[in-house]
């Protein structure tokens, strides 16, 4: 008798990057759950993925919600291999311009969403071992003018995912992986909007990522686990450098902001003319 698929996990699966994940994992034979904030947007993107594909409604804010989904995913599959915390909110410009609630927002989605995932899926991979990628952010590595919220929820993503690896290894417990994978800027709906967004010029400052970038690098980190992914590479050595000398670190942002300002009103035009 054959037995039924491992089952997965994808937040933020309604749209964008989150939507080509759980496809990657439908494509591996997973018995993938679909969650989104919008219903209608988890319940359509699991019709287009197969007949097969589960979804659900949660808000990652809510623990309550977020175990919901993993028994309900544990309940049609028999157990759990892998959660991806995708899900995932910016707002953009100086953090004394932002409203509270926009703040409060990035952090309890993007911080506590990701730690609310991670622990849920632990509990549920503590007999069989299993694998968690936090989808982070390159703003969780180094200094970020105009996202700062942003990149401190990114920050406290990859130091919660990082020390709990830490714990896990110092509990004997070596069957179950985090792996966070920080991209750069990607064209997806986050960043369509911040296109006329000075604030957000430095997330078009390197080469600007498509979502398959990112499933790239997600597929190679599915077949070999490690802590820490930056996408492209060479940035993540970039910011890690700025990282190690903050005075010149600080002192090349303007450069930095600069070229992805020119970059923004490049693809701003080629908008425009496309219209």
């Amino acid at each position: 008798m054959t037995p039924p698929p491992a089952g997965a996990v994808v937040t933020g699966a309604g749209r964008g990057l989150g939507r080509l994940l759980a496809a990657l994992l439908v494509e591996r034979g997973y018995r993938v759950l679909v969650t989104d904030i919008d219903e209608a947007a988890a319940r359509a993107t699991a019709q287009r993925l197969g007949p097969d594909v589960l979804w659900a409604t949660v808000d990652v804010r809510d623990e309550e919600q977020v175990a919901a989904a993993r028994d309900h995913v544990m309940t049609e599959a028999g157990r759990l291999d892998i959660w991806v915390n995708n899900a995932g909110v910016l707002a953009t410009g100086p953090a004394w311009e932002q409203p509270p609630e926009a703040r409060r927002l990035m952090l309890e989605v993007n911080a506590l969403g990701t730690i609310n995932g991670t622990v849920t899926a632990i509990e549920a991979m503590r007999d069989a071992g299993g694998h968690i990628v936090n989808i982070v952010s390159l703003a969780g590595l180094t200094a970020v003018p105009g996202e700062a919220v942003y990149a401190a929820s990114k920050h406290a993503a990859i130091g919660f995912s990082l020390s709990t690896l830490a714990d896990l290894r110092l509990a004997g417990i070596e069957d179950i992986d985090i792996s966070c994978v920080c991209p750069d800027g990607i064209w997806t709906p986050m960043l369509h909007d911040k296109l006329d967004d000075p604030a957000s010029a430095l997330s078009f400052s390197g080469r600007l990522l498509q979502p398959t970038d990112v499933v790239t690098a997600v597929r190679k980190v599915l077949d070999r686990p490690r802590p820490v992914t930056s996408v492209p590479g060479w940035r993540g050595l970039q910011v890690r450098l700025a990282d190690a000398f903050p005075g010149l670190g600080l002192r090349a942002l303007p450069l930095m902001v600069a070229r992805g300002r020119r970059v923004q009103h490049r693809m701003s035009a080629r908008l425009r003319q496309g219209a």
